[in-house]
């Protein structure tokens, strides 16, 4: 397979070499790269494999996943093109590596977050669950795109109250969109800007370690 991505991979201290076990695939945000997410996927690194991916397009100092022509405005070709490798990657990585195709998550922040949440439409219960973190879905996700069921998925979606880049209204709106498809649902909103806080941290890894064993 010609990979479209670079990336790096975490498996568990003492892994068995006889079992599989749960992952946990991070998508960062416009600009940055792979290594931006390590942190905050750390305290899961002995419960998942985590594979952290680098956006393919260049973009200054950093990487993105698809190109734009303006905020909240992905060109369509390059955003439906991104859909489609990250899919193929995550059944790659599935076949290589020791991952429970029963425990694939999505972790993404910004950029990341709107794919994670567009791929748990597309992949349905393919994945176990994601976490979008500042994000939103594309309007022609939702009007044009051949969407599964995820009555199964779990979806963790928080939001900054005082983020820049995309409003907090357009968090609660992805709270209501994925409420009405899901029962295993959380969502939360932070005293933050454009960013993870610490507390937020703390919520997430809580909430993938409890639905991990669900």
């Amino acid at each position: 397979m010609n990979l479209a991505y670079e990336y790096d991979i975490h498996l568990p201290s003492h892994s068995d070499p006889s079992k599989k076990y749960p992952a946990i695939f991070t998508l960062h945000g416009k600009g940055s790269n792979e290594q931006n997410m390590r942190g905050l996927v750390a305290p899961l690194a002995d419960e998942f494999i985590i594979v952290n991916i680098r956006g393919d397009l260049r973009l200054g100092a950093g990487y993105q996943y698809y190109e734009l022509k303006g905020l909240g405005n992905p060109i369509r070709e390059s955003f439906d093109r991104a859909v489609r490798q990250l899919e193929a990657f995550i059944h790659y990585a599935t076949e290589k590596y020791p991952i429970d195709a029963a425990g694939r998550y999505l972790l993404g922040f910004s950029q990341g977050a709107i794919l994670s949440m567009t791929l748990a439409l597309t992949m349905g219960e393919q994945l176990k669950g994601i976490v979008a973190l500042n994000g939103y879905v594309p309007a022609f996700v939702k009007t044009e795109y051949a969407l599964q069921s995820i009555d199964q998925v779990s979806v963790f979606i928080s939001h900054g109250e005082f983020d820049s880049v995309f409003p907090v209204q357009i968090g609660k709106d992805n709270a209501a969109y994925f409420q009405q498809r899901t029962p295993n649902f959380a969502f939360k909103i932070y005293p933050t800007d454009h960013g993870v806080s610490e507390e937020n941290q703390r919520d997430f890894v809580s909430w993938l370690q409890a639905d991990a064993r669900r």
